[in-house]
């Protein structure tokens, strides 16, 4: 959550996201959660930083089965020391994967420097999983990646961003090979936010949401809901009930997609089960 005045460490509450530029409470998400009947989840870091992960799992231990993907510096040589901190932490235990916003790193073999895959190694071997965000320039370092590092975990945030208004084959060809490797798993979330915002269709969606059913399974496909950037986009209402019809379009198993892929992937523990992950992260 994140405080109006302090909205400028979020360099992408801009745009069409500047309207989020609002006080954001640990209430307003218990209220949505409340109201959808939603009793575990996982939240996702938003910053690069480890004082965000830090409060992140401070609030979570204060909440059932609340866990948190949160942010270390995968350059780091102490990487591992800084995850046995942070899981020392208040709520330490809660953390179950990290996150770094490749997306927005200039150069698109980020991925591919020699103490960024030092860095998601020790993740792995640490029983952490690595969440990715990206756009198509980092697509091919993502396949790299993924390939090189078999025994790590990775999630693929927001399904990889396709251009559902533009060409798509580049990005179908990619989830194709993405899917061979079995230690990568799919969120089903942020694509209302890459459509029109204000006039996004389900139909708009379906042919994406089909192929990642082919590909992926729903064994491998994850629900997220991306509150509340979500909101710019209709809500989390709207998009939750896009993709219920999604997914019984696609003829997916609803149980698996909207929690039991998560806790899977994320090794949560079986009790306390949600009926989907909790929201997430930004665009």
């Amino acid at each position: 959550m994140w405080r109006r005045a302090d909205a400028d460490h979020y360099p992408w509450l801009s745009g069409p996201y500047a309207r989020l530029r609002t006080d954001r409470h640990w209430d307003d998400l218990d209220m949505i959660l409340r109201r959808f009947d939603v009793s575990a989840g996982i939240v996702v870091q938003v910053e690069h930083s480890s004082a965000e992960t830090a409060r992140l799992l401070s609030a979570a231990a204060q909440r059932s089965g609340t866990y948190v993907v949160g942010w270390v510096d995968l350059r780091s040589a102490d990487i591992a020391i800084e995850l046995e901190r942070l899981r020392a932490l208040p709520g330490g235990q809660r953390l179950v994967g990290v996150r770094h916003l490749v997306q927005d790193e200039p150069d698109p073999r980020w991925l591919l420097r020699d103490d960024v895959r030092r860095g998601i190694e020790a993740c792995g071997r640490a029983g952490v999983v690595v969440d990715l965000v990206v756009r198509a320039p980092q697509w091919p370092a993502v396949e790299t990646v993924v390939t090189d590092l078999p025994a790590v975990s990775f999630v693929l945030d927001h399904a990889g961003k396709p251009p559902l208004t533009g060409a798509m084959e580049e990005w179908r060809s990619f989830i194709q090979r993405l899917a061979h490797r079995e230690n990568v798993a799919c969120k089903l979330s942020g694509l209302v936010t890459e459509a029109d915002l204000d006039g996004w269709r389900v139909d708009l969606l379906r042919p994406a949401v089909r192929h990642l059913a082919s590909c992926f399974g729903a064994d491998r496909l994850m629900f997220g809901s991306d509150w509340p950037m979500c909101e710019v986009a209709g809500g989390y209402e709207a998009w939750l009930a896009a993709a219920l019809l999604l997914i019984q379009d696609c003829d997916l198993d609803p149980d698996q997609v909207l929690a039991a892929t998560a806790r899977r992937r994320y090794r949560l523990p079986t009790s306390g089960q949600g009926r989907s992950p909790l929201p997430e992260d930004p665009p």
